[in-house]
């Protein structure tokens, strides 16, 4: 009797993906397997049909012969590249619902230790220009009596007769087959007799570590500076974590940072505003002169193009915005009082020439008061 197409027999297209082949076996699998169809062996037979189908488009020299010469490829006694072995179902099954259930064959994997977060408070002028400085943290370092063992100097952890050093046991349920952590070495895969009396068999004691931190010119609030191997130690002599240190701005008396720019507040006299004149501002470099033109109202906003922040991952440096606010003057002499009575009154009789939107606010105002009364 003659073999039906793989691809027919999984109900795929022949260039269907991998993960298409699996999908389509799994129903199969689910479908026909002898545990749900106790003494069919129609169902016997479809099913092992399904698990050579998929044993071969699931390899891709396999696929590669088939797809090539048909079942002659694969077929060891045409003299192909080796028919689909008969392995038992828990290993295929375990490979199509491994992800489901933890499984997958990683056992005896190091462990890596954890990954550590500092917050560095700085201010916005180290941000800018940077800086270096020195942290001190809590870290599990390796214990340097056993070397990270955790065995007794002399001594060395014995492989877990349970797992047999893979620090993973294999349990079959029906025909799901579920890979879990050994409960006996906790998925280290050793077995410490003998532990060592400075760190009880853990192979890490608690100690300060401190740490030079190199932080970029232009950092901002959030970034994050990774050093590699500083964080803590893995437990069983593995992989060290991860230092992360995350910047975070002191508040700064003048300055606003928001990405690249900067902005500020600058008050300024009324009579400046109104006849015009030069300031000086604050900037990253030092002072710079502003010249405002007669006649500025208050909060106009002025832009010093390239006097922000440089980028920390370009050259491009961002811009300084001046917001001028006017003050308003507080504890006047008598004299000064009738100064400012008698401007006043000369600007009333000027009207909407010296005060335009004064007036237009006016106007505005009777105009809805009047809409009300009528």
């Amino acid at each position: 009797m003659s073999k039906r197409d793989y691809y027919e027999v999984l109900g795929v297209q022949t260039n269907a993906s991998e993960a298409e082949n699996k999908k389509a076996y799994r129903r199969l699998a689910m479908k026909y397997h002898p545990d749900r169809n106790p003494d069919d062996k129609e169902a016997e037979a479809s099913f092992k049909e399904a698990k050579e189908a998929y044993e071969v488009l699931a390899d891709s020299q396999k696929r590669a012969a088939y797809d090539q010469f048909g079942h002659a490829g694969v077929d060891p006694s045409m003299g192909g590249g080796g028919g689909a072995h008969a392995g038992g179902f828990g290993d295929m099954f375990g490979d199509i619902f491994g992800d489901i259930f933890g499984g997958g064959r990683r056992g005896g994997q190091q462990n890596r230790g954890n990954d550590l977060r500092y917050n560095l408070d700085l201010s916005l002028e180290d941000a800018i220009k940077g800086t270096e400085v020195k942290i001190r943290i809590p870290v599990m370092a390796t214990c340097k009596t056993c070397h990270g063992s955790g065995a007794k100097a002399g001594s060395t952890p014995e492989t877990c007769s349970t797992c047999g050093g893979h620090g993973q046991v294999r349990m079959q349920q029906g025909f799901f087959s579920v890979q879990q952590t050994c409960p006996q070495c906790r998925g280290s895969g050793k077995i410490i007799k003998d532990p060592c009396k400075d760190c009880h068999g853990q192979g890490r004691i608690k100690e300060q570590k401190t740490l030079s931190v190199k932080i970029p010119a232009g950092v901002d609030e959030g970034d994050q500076v990774r050093l590699a191997g500083e964080g803590e130690a893995a437990a069983g002599g593995g992989q060290s974590g991860d230092l992360y240190v995350v910047v975070r701005l002191k508040p700064h008396p003048i300055f606003q940072r928001e990405d690249t720019n900067l902005y500020c507040e600058m008050p300024v006299s009324f009579s400046t505003l109104a006849l015009g004149g030069e300031i000086e501002i604050p900037t990253l470099d030092g002072r710079a002169s502003l010249k405002i033109p007669h006649g500025t109202q208050t909060d106009k906003v002025f832009r010093l193009r390239g006097k922000g922040v440089r980028n920390v991952r370009s050259s491009q440096l961002g811009d300084l915005y001046c917001k001028l606010v006017v003050e308003t003057p507080v504890n006047l002499s008598k004299e000064q009082k009738e100064l400012l009575e008698a401007f006043d009154l000369s600007m009333k009789e000027g009207g909407k020439r010296h005060s335009p939107k004064e007036s237009s606010w006016t106007d505005k105002i009777k105009t809805f008061l009047d809409d009300i009364v009528s």
